[in-house]
């Protein structure tokens, strides 16, 4: 037995008290010797982080769905083993790491579950995955909402672009390769090699240049990788904070219908039908609107008044420019807006002739720093005015002794001064 080996069973065997509860490994400094060894999914926290706390019960169920693979979940306490979050320059918390031998990917979506388990298949594989039998092809169709496959033989100008982006985005989405006999019975092709994302219960081809050798690679890598970086996100998806980074990176404008929901993920019925309205506009001029639209809906205000720097009312409409940062609202009422009210006011944003506001300036980067330190204090007030006053009241007032102390040692000096003068007086 190696000594590698043997270090990852000592390892191992001092979690086993906690196999009963949970499948998650405690992780100590005696991690860094084994960390090539396997795959691992490890959660580095603090135990003080309110967010590493809310991430507890979710990374157990993470382990749970990842018992039956190859990949080991795990957890480190940075607080105890600081050395291992140097080792791996975490500098916040919580952060989650894939480590694979030599290869390190980093989790930047939605802390969860689903999100956590698909992110952890995705990178525990080839970038390409090789779909060989015509079942697994309908499977994936069933379970899987949006993946991207290519047509054809693994050779080629097409084949290589392809398997070059799909690893760059592996984090972020399914890759998978077929034979033209499989692709055939379940997919609608028209040419041999071609690639397609399927979403949505449709799929839209590539729409690559004639294939052949005096075709750039440099050019076919650009096209494709501006493609799929486009394609990869559902035509409406819900945006939230940790996505909407990733959304951005498309360069397109993103327009967000802005809504609420409750604890219990539900969204009154006047917000329903306003976000289900705003959808209506992409799914009926997708040809036409697509290519310089991204669509999506927001659940959490807060985020779009953080865009807005303002307190937007509900529902709302609200377009941002994902190259400059400046953002676009209707003139019109919101409650107001139709379908083609709304593919106008894209037009006009489109057309730079509708007004724009924010942007990377820095006043406005001051303000909106300004904006949401205030916010977020409102939030705690509200949230818990005692805890707020305990630790904002308490450094204000050692901070107003400290100046009382201050301006009060001048005065008695001064008085001091004052009666020295005046004794000597007194003498002469």
């Amino acid at each position: 037995m190696t000594l590698k080996r043997t270090v990852m069973l000592m390892i191992l065997g001092s979690v086993v008290s906690m196999a009963s509860t949970t499948r998650v490994l405690e992780l100590s400094d005696r991690f860094l010797d084994i960390r090539k060894d396997g795959q691992w999914l490890v959660m580095f926290y603090a135990p003080w982080c309110a967010h590493c706390k809310r991430l507890e019960p979710i990374w157990s169920h993470v382990a749970q769905a990842l018992h039956n693979t190859n990949i080991r979940v795990g957890r480190v306490d940075c607080t105890r083993f600081t050395n291992v979050a140097t080792e791996f320059g975490v500098s916040g918390f919580p952060t989650i790491l894939f480590l694979n031998g030599e290869i390190q990917y980093t989790f930047k979506g939605d802390r969860t579950k689903e999100e956590i388990v698909n992110f952890a298949l995705r990178v525990s594989g080839p970038p390409v995955k090789q779909i060989t039998r015509t079942e697994s092809l309908e499977n994936l169709k069933a379970s899987n909402p949006l993946f991207f496959v290519y047509v054809g033989d693994h050779a080629g100008l097409l084949w290589e672009s392809y398997s070059d982006v799909a690893e760059k985005f592996q984090p972020h989405g399914f890759f998978y390769s077929v034979s033209p006999e499989i692709a055939r019975k379940h997919l609608t092709v028209t040419s041999i090699p071609s690639v397609f994302v399927y979403k949505e219960n449709t799929q839209y081809i590539f729409p690559a240049e004639p294939v052949n050798e005096d075709l750039e690679m440099g050019h076919l890598n650009a096209s494709m990788f501006g493609w799929i970086n486009v394609e990869r996100f559902a035509t409406f998806p819900k945006v939230t904070r940790g996505s909407i980074n990733q959304l951005l990176q498309t360069k397109k404008y993103l327009v967000l219908a802005v809504v609420e929901e409750n604890k219990l993920l539900e969204i009154p019925t006047e917000m329903l039908v306003f976000r289900d309205m705003i959808e209506s506009v992409i799914i009926k001029n997708r040809e036409k609107l697509h290519k310089w639209f991204q669509f999506g809906w927001v659940g959490s205000p807060e985020l779009a008044n953080s865009i807005a720097m303002s307190v937007l009312p509900l529902p709302y409409l609200l377009v941002v420019n994902s190259t400059t940062n400046h953002h676009h609202i209707p003139e019109d009422d919101p409650s107001q807006l139709t379908p083609e009210a709304v593919t106008i006011f894209l037009e006009q944003v489109y057309n730079h002739s509708a007004p724009s506001y924010g942007g990377n300036t820095l006043p406005v980067k001051l303000y909106r720093t300004y904006f949401e330190a205030r916010t977020s204090l409102s939030d705690m007030w509200h949230g818990n005015p005692v805890l707020t006053a305990v630790l904002f009241g308490l450094p204000l007032g050692f901070l107003t002794l400290i100046c009382y102390s201050i301006c009060c040692s001048d005065i008695m000096d001064a008085d001091d001064d004052d009666e020295e003068d005046m004794t000597h007086e007194k003498k002469e």
